[in-house]
C-alpha cells in the first residue's frame, strides 16, 4: 500500500502555536522533506522530533519531487514542512501535492498557521473576498503585469514583502493604484507583531525616515466597486445605442433580453432604452 504525504504547518514565528497534532504526525512520519534543513532542526530539536530529514526547496523540486514520490509508492509516509507555516503556499510544495495526486497517492493536511490569512484578519480591511499574489516579481515586465492585475482588483489584496524590498514596492504600488488603503503587517506571531493601518502615502512617508525590519505582509484595500461601475457605465455611454444592441444581438440573445442587458450596462431603464431606439429608428 502507499504511504500518505502530509502537508504540515509550522508555526510563523511563535513555537507555542505547534499543534499537538502536527507534533505527533511529525514524529510518526518515516521521512521529513524541508525546505530548509538548517532551519527546520531547530524546530524539530525544541520538540524532541527524531526523523530522518531531507531537502525538498524550489531548485531540486522536480527531481526530489520524483524522489518522494517513489518513497511513497513504496509506503513510506512523508511530512511535508516549510521554513514557516504552511506547505504548498508561495512554495515549491505545490508541485510535491500536484505529482502525488497524479500518482494516485493520498495527501493528507495537519493545518496551522498561515502569514497570509493571518495577517488579513488583523489588518482591519474587508476579508469576505481576497486575492493573494504572494510577492512581486524581480523582472520589470512581468512586476508591471502584475502591478496591473493588482490595480484591477476589487478584492482586497495580500502580498508578502522583505524589509529591503519594502520602500520600492510601496513606491511601484502607489504609482499603479493610486493611494489606497494599506496595512503594513510586520513579524506576525512574534515579540515585536505590528500593524499599521495607514494609505499608501502614509507607509511610504513612514519607510523613507525609518528602516524597514523583519518580514512584512501587506494587506490592500480593493479598487472601489462604485468607480469600476461608474467606469463601466461610462465606456458603454461611448457607444451608439443601436451598436450596443447589436452586440449582444449578435451572441444570440433576443431584442427583449439584448434591451434589458443594454439597460443594465448604462444604468438606465429598460423604457429609456426602448425610447431612445424608437426616437433614433428612421421614419
Amino acid at each position: 500500500m502507499y504511504g500518505t504525504l502530509f502537508l504540515v504547518g509550522t508555526p510563523i514565528g511563535n513555537l507555542e502555536d505547534m499543534s499537538m497534532r502536527a507534533i505527533r504526525t511529525l514524529k510518526e512520519a518515516d521521512i521529513i522533506a524541508a525546505e530548509d534543513t538548517r532551519n527546520s532542526i531547530r524546530l524539530l530539536n525544541h520538540f524532541e522530533i527524531n526523523v530522518p530529514m531531507t531537502s525538498y526547496h524550489e531548485y531540486n523540486k522536480i527531481e526530489k519531487g520524483h524522489e518522494l514520490i517513489a518513497k511513497l509508492q513504496e509506503g513510506k509516509n512523508i511530512a511535508l514542512i516549510t521554513d514557516a507555516g504552511m506547505p504548498g503556499i508561495s512554495d515549491p510544495g505545490e508541485e510535491l501535492v500536484a505529482m502525488a495526486h497524479a500518482a494516485g497517492v493520498t495527501v493528507s493536511v495537519v493545518p496551522g498557521p498561515s502569514a497570509v490569512v493571518s495577517a488579513l484578519v488583523i489588518s482591519g480591511l474587508p476579508t469576505r473576498s481576497f486575492s493573494f499574489y504572494a510577492f512581486l516579481p524581480a523582472d520589470n515586465k512581468p512586476r508591471k503585469k502584475m502591478l496591473m492585475d493588482i490595480a484591477a482588483e476589487t478584492k482586497t489584496v495580500v502580498l508578502y514583502e522583505a524589509p529591503h524590498h519594502l520602500l520600492k514596492t510601496l513606491k511601484d504600488l502607489r504609482e499603479a493604484l493610486g493611494n489606497r488603503s494599506i496595512s503594513v503587517v510586520k513579524e506576525l506571531t512574534k515579540k515585536y507583531e505590528k500593524v499599521l493601518r495607514t494609505d499608501l502615502d502614509g507607509a511610504i512617508l513612514l519607510f523613507e525616515s525609518e528602516e524597514p525590519k523583519g518580514e512584512y505582509v501587506l494587506v490592500i484595500a480593493g479598487r472601489d466597486e462604485k468607480e469600476v461601475r461608474e467606469e463601466e457605465i461610462a465606456s458603454w455611454l461611448e457607444m451608439p445605442v443601436e451598436e450596443h444592441m447589436q452586440f449582444y444581438t449578435d451572441q444570440g440573445f433576443d431584442r427583449k433580453e439584448a434591451m434589458k442587458k443594454v439597460a443594465a450596462d448604462r444604468g438606465v431603464g429598460k423604457r429609456e432604452i426602448y425610447s431612445m431606439l424608437t426616437k433614433n429608428s428612421p421614419e
